[in-house]
């Protein structure tokens, strides 16, 4: 798949490129690669799109050594020292990057995966399902940033050759020496812990809904995302299993506009309090004009998750501390900002 006359900037941008059009691989801007040239580390800058990486610069040089001395120092606050001239900022997650010995590290939200991340009983999910042909470790949810840096740190040293790292609520990292490799255990792991969604209960077209004042929501298009509001445990899931990765909390806020009808909408437009997107109990999934793909894409992400989980399955959420630190956070901000370009 990959040419062997290719350079490894080459195998991976076309790696990137191909991943980050399917999006039960990658949701807009999110997950993060990188590879390792001598003392350089390069890796995706923040907020951009995986997609774009054969049209795009989106990958920034950073100084491994420095990364790496400041980690042996147990510094996981350190910013990331660019190389040359650019724009870019590097991603939230690049010391996630330097700690991975191996050459190449793709890290991902993909759904398959996901799926099991966001249940509560997670660890031995996976326990039961993977076996000894792949050496993975998990790591629970920190912030992503310093904190998750410093316990992937924790578990790569506590565990010996380590290829896969499972991040609780969060979405997996596969390290590797070359671009096949990692192909091979990502297609390992999906095939392993692929779960058949359930089916589309509702699929007659929704129209418009106009309020007085003339405020219009249009529904989303995108299949099957109305059963969010059809089927009454997905409804009800809305609102106790709503934050469950950081970028779904990020791009589409802490806790979900649900609404049992119109009537009560309403009562935000007197309020002038109307959200972008909003869940309408058994009419639909709806959003103002000009929503951002960023958004959409989270909001199919979330979908794709919930057509994964049996009507029993726990799943765990992430709490008011957790939601709070992501919110407050300037590097999301500004990553918000670049997505929307």
């Amino acid at each position: 798949m990959y040419p062997i006359e290719q350079t490894i900037e080459e195998q991976v941008k076309a790696f990137c490129a191909w991943i980050g059009k399917d999006p039960l691989l990658v949701q807009g801007a999110g997950g993060n690669v990188s590879w390792k040239d001598g003392d350089t580390l390069w890796v995706k800058a923040s907020g951009t799109w995986l997609a774009d990486a054969t049209e795009k610069d989106i990958f920034v040089p950073v100084d491994l050594p420095y990364l790496r001395a400041s980690i042996e120092n147990g510094d996981f606050t350190v910013t990331p020292k660019v190389l040359g001239e650019t724009g870019l900022r590097p991603s939230i997650e690049t010391l996630l990057h330097a700690l991975m010995p191996h050459r190449i590290a793709v890290h991902l939200h993909a759904i398959e995966i996901l799926a099991h991340l966001v249940r509560n009983n997670c660890q031995t999910d996976l326990q039961s399902l993977i076996d000894e042909s792949i050496h993975w470790a998990m790591v629970d949810y920190y912030k992503p940033g310093a904190a998750l840096a410093a316990a992937v740190s924790v578990a790569l040293t506590q565990s010996a050759n380590v290829d896969v790292l499972f991040l609780k609520n969060h979405g997996v990292v596969i390290g590797g020496t070359n671009i096949e490799e990692i192909h091979s255990v990502l297609n390992q792991l999906i095939t392993i812990l692929s779960t058949q969604p359930n089916p589309i209960i509702n699929s007659k077209e929704i129209a418009p809904i106009v309020l007085n004042g003339g405020q219009q929501y249009i529904p989303v298009d995108i299949p099957g995302i109305h059963d969010l509001t059809f089927k009454p445990n997905y409804f009800n899931r809305l609102n106790i299993d709503w934050a469950l990765y950081p970028d779904h909390v990020v791009f589409l806020g802490p806790i979900p506009a649900c609404y049992d009808s119109v009537k009560l909408l309403m009562v935000d437009l007197s309020n002038n309090n109307l959200p972008e997107l909003i869940f309408l109990k058994e009419q639909g999934v709806f959003t103002k004009p000009g929503i951002s793909s960023a958004k959409l894409a989270q909001l199919k992400c979330y979908y794709d998750l919930m057509v994964r989980q049996s009507n029993h399955t726990r799943l765990k959420s992430l709490n008011e501390q957790q939601i709070a630190e992501l919110l407050n956070w300037d590097a999301e901000h500004f990553r918000q900002n670049i997505a929307k370009q």
